[in-house]
């Protein structure tokens, strides 16, 4: 029996080893951890109606960080930092386009998710027709989109929800959950169902984990590459109008809190920004952690430069983990 403990404390240990190492275990641990200095802080940071709370932001910012999730697996250093910029103007342009109406909702989507899927195409053709790094393509876009907006609205409050909107995102549909929750979980039984269980996913994963070996098996590169910024743009201008309805109106910076945490929320679900791994459950679990996180933050008094700080910050650290690259692999 003396012979045989070490073995199995050397089995356990390999075990824990291999549970430390799954992103989506580590970030419902912390999540859990989180709950509970939450509480401790502040009685009643973990009750029901406060996480239904929780879960509605976690939600605006997991449909953005869905699109982003895609540019990622898509590899060649794939990122799209111009997601902050189609959701605030979309966020604006559905406002307009309702002004308080719900027969403005149907025109309203279709006009946004049209603009969000325009701004994707262009990203898309600068970074593989031009051959355009995404990092500068998308941050170059980000820019054109904030200087629209504020020579449009001039950070001025423009356009407001429709009541069936707001009703959607805020208030209970179904079970007891408000819509978006409902819309967020059949967003991730789409990602899991497109990304395991179609050619377009297992191409996903093939260009992101070798561009070339990828095209020589007749893939379309390029025209991969192009859809998932395209799908990007529609699902940040999805989240815009998710965001009107939260907020009942909309300013020209509102989507900027979401570029940062959507690419942490993605890395942090256990996709490396090296593309080729990885899934979108764990960046739903991910942008949960970082909601909790954003409101512990918040409760502690610590302002908006001190919690963009401490993102950029994690987001240094989950790189050491998960992000390296393809030395990280297997």
């Amino acid at each position: 029996m003396s012979a045989a403990e070490p073995g199995i404390g050397r089995t356990a240990a390999l075990s824990a080893e291999r549970l430390v190492r799954q992103p989506i275990i580590v970030a419902l641990a912390l999540i859990a951890a989180l709950l509970v200095a939450g509480e401790l802080l502040s009685p009643g940071f973990a009750s029901g109606e406060q996480i239904l709370r929780l879960l509605i932001v976690a939600a605006l910012l997991g449909i953005v960080a869905a699109g982003q999730n895609l540019v990622i697996l898509g590899g060649r250093e794939g990122i799209d930092l111009s997601v902050g910029g189609v959701v605030s103007l979309s966020a604006i342009v559905a406002g307009n386009i309702m002004n308080g109406a719900d027969a403005g909702i149907v025109p309203a989507i279709l006009a946004c998710v049209a603009i969000g899927g325009l701004f994707g195409l262009i990203n898309g053709v600068g970074v593989t027709l031009l051959r355009i790094p995404p990092l500068v393509m998308t941050l170059g876009m980000l820019g054109v989109l904030q200087g629209l907006l504020v020579v449009v609205r001039q950070g001025i409050p423009s356009g407001n929800a429709a009541p069936a909107l707001s009703g959607f995102v805020t208030q209970p549909f179904l079970l007891g959950l408000p819509g978006i929750i409902w819309l967020w979980i059949g967003i991730g039984a789409f990602m899991a169902f497109l990304l395991r269980r179609t050619v377009f996913g297992h191409r996903i994963y093939a260009i992101g984990s070798n561009e070339h070996a990828a095209a020589m098996a007749g893939v379309p590169v390029r025209l991969m590459r192009v859809s998932l910024f395209i799908l990007s743009g529609m699902f940040a201008a999805i989240a815009g109008i998710c965001l009107l309805g939260y907020s009942g109106q909309s300013f020209a910076n509102v989507g900027e809190q979401y570029m940062l945490p959507s690419i942490i929320a993605v890395v942090f679900g256990g996709t490396p920004l090296s593309g080729g791994k990885g899934g979108y459950t764990g960046t739903m679990a991910g942008a949960v952690l970082l909601v909790i996180l954003q409101s512990i933050l918040t409760t502690i008094n610590i302002d908006e430069a001190g919690r963009q700080i401490v993102f950029g910050a994690t987001l240094l650290v989950l790189m050491l983990f998960y992000g390296r690259g393809r030395a990280m692999r297997g």
